[in-house]
């Protein structure tokens, strides 16, 4: 793979056009300033961190998971490759709620979907294409290549054209929805709320590791991989920041529709099509785009995390079922635990009024999960560079050590601590009984998703008891 393939592939499961819209509706105009600030002060810090430890354990299969466990112990790297699999589950069926939504426009044109479709059915259809996903990577050779480069380029074209195209439209006589438009406009509250939503800005941004069981397959890691990270990040920063003073031309931060996460990123092309007086042209396009993207996100995300679950794990922590392989080389059990706590976590939404609700709830529940398993690439670097004499590395991020170890505790920290504001729902209003559901879910998915990571050590114990292998 050459160094545009593996940014291609690794944007396309870190950020989308759809991923600055929960923050906009979240922090208004003020979310520029965040992503701003994130981009130096984390998501560059982020890519070069994940670039200095993928060449640094280039020869590994676990990604993450052995970064963990080769720079501290195998316990640690077990629990690392359990948050990273089972933290992929909710963006999972995220992500698919998101393939039914991109057709519903193209086939109604509309936002009516809410409407015509029970909280039972969108439950269905989104189990039935993660089962089609999973046997689609399984039957297609290159299957995850090829949607990645033409989902990844097509939604980094789309993205980019709505900024120039808002750009000119502003240019050309378009009045800026967002008023006032002025530097106090940018100015960041620092409530409870605004920080317990930064963990979305951080969930948005994350994965950059995601590429790194992919560095044994190019041509020159050493030069090749931090290219590829430095275009992830400017493609990252472009987006977000440029993305949302576009979005700010056509909605008004003030007063934003509820059902924006879901169906902003439409809205957005429909306006700028009537804006240009294209009409729905421009929409269509992108709901065709969008899917084709979102279906790339499957399959990458199906396929990173379950490579890595299964890729470097210690054998005392792992039962064997799980880790079996088929022909062709893929971790098939895997798959099959994906498939079970994807339909446990539908069922869960099932108890929701409605799409949007779910939309939004699954959206906060990556806002918590996804955080916390970004923690792992932070220790696992602190934890290198402060044995660094054990280990080698064709590229190092920041050649004095304490700066090292202060930018990976820096980061560690942040992260840690946006995670947990999460936990406290954005949609609903405190003390009210949406308030306290949503509450409770998010207790429940946490503590089912993370604590099931106890029951496989103990399932690995009696089957090592059955074949003889300890009392």
């Amino acid at each position: 793979m050459s160094w545009p393939v593996i940014a291609l592939i690794d944007f396309v499961t870190i950020i989308s056009f759809e991923n600055i819209f929960y923050p906009f509706q979240n922090q208004g105009l003020s979310v520029v300033i965040s992503w701003i600030f994130l981009l130096f002060a984390y998501v560059i810090p982020y890519a070069l961190i994940s670039s200095q430890m993928s060449l640094t354990f280039d020869n590994q299969a676990g990604g993450l998971a052995s970064w963990v466990r080769h720079s501290s112990n195998d316990t640690l790297g077990y629990w690392t490759s359990w948050m990273y699999w089972v933290q992929s589950v909710p963006y999972i069926v995220d992500v698919s709620n998101s393939v039914i939504v991109s057709f519903s426009w193209m086939f109604l044109g509309n936002n009516t979907l809410d409407k015509r479709m029970s909280t039972f059915w969108f439950g269905i259809l989104t189990f039935i294409i993660i089962l089609l996903f999973i046997l689609l990577e399984n039957v297609i050779k290159n299957s995850l290549e090829i949607l990645s480069l033409i989902g990844g380029g097509a939604m980094f074209i789309m993205s980019a054209l709505f900024v120039l195209l808002a750009g000119y439209a502003v240019l050309h006589g378009h009045h800026i929805a967002t008023q006032p438009f002025n530097w106090g406009a940018f100015k960041p509250s620092f409530s409870l709320k605004y920080f317990s939503t930064t963990g979305l800005l951080i969930f948005a941004m994350s994965g950059a590791e995601l590429a790194a069981p992919y560095v044994v397959q190019m041509r020159d890691p050493k030069h090749e991989f931090p290219k590829a990270m430095w275009l992830l990040a400017i493609m990252t920063g472009f987006l977000t920041i440029f993305g949302t003073l576009a979005l700010a031309m056509f909605f008004n931060a003030n007063h934003i529709p509820h059902d924006f996460k879901m169906n902003g990123p439409y809205y957005a092309f429909q306006l700028l099509g009537n804006s240009l007086g294209v009409g729905k042209l421009l929409m269509y396009i992108f709901a065709v785009v969008q899917a084709i993207f979102m279906m790339a996100q499957l399959a990458v995300l199906l396929d990173a995390s379950s490579r890595v679950f299964a890729g470097d794990v210690a054998d005392k922590f792992m039962p064997k079922w799980l880790t079996k392989t088929n022909k062709n080389g893929r971790p098939i059990h895997s798959y099959t635990m994906t498939t079970g706590l994807s339909l446990f976590l539908l069922l869960l939404t099932g108890t929701l009024p409605n799409i949007n609700t779910i939309y939004n709830w699954l959206l906060n529940i990556n806002g918590i999960i996804s955080p916390y398993k970004t923690c792992w690439v932070f220790f696992a670097f602190v934890a290198m560079r402060w044995n660094q004499d054990k280990f080698h590395s064709d590229y190092t991020f920041i050649k004095n050590r304490t700066g090292a170890l202060l930018v990976g505790g820096w980061c560690l920290a942040f992260t840690f601590i946006c995670a947990t504001l999460g936990f406290i729902p954005q949609e609903a209003k405190f003390g009210t009984g949406a308030f306290n559901h949503q509450l409770l879910l998010n207790f429940i998915t946490v503590i089912v998703l993370f604590g099931l990571g106890f029951v496989m050590p103990w399932l690995r114990k009696r089957e090592q008891r059955r074949e003889g292998l300890i009392d």
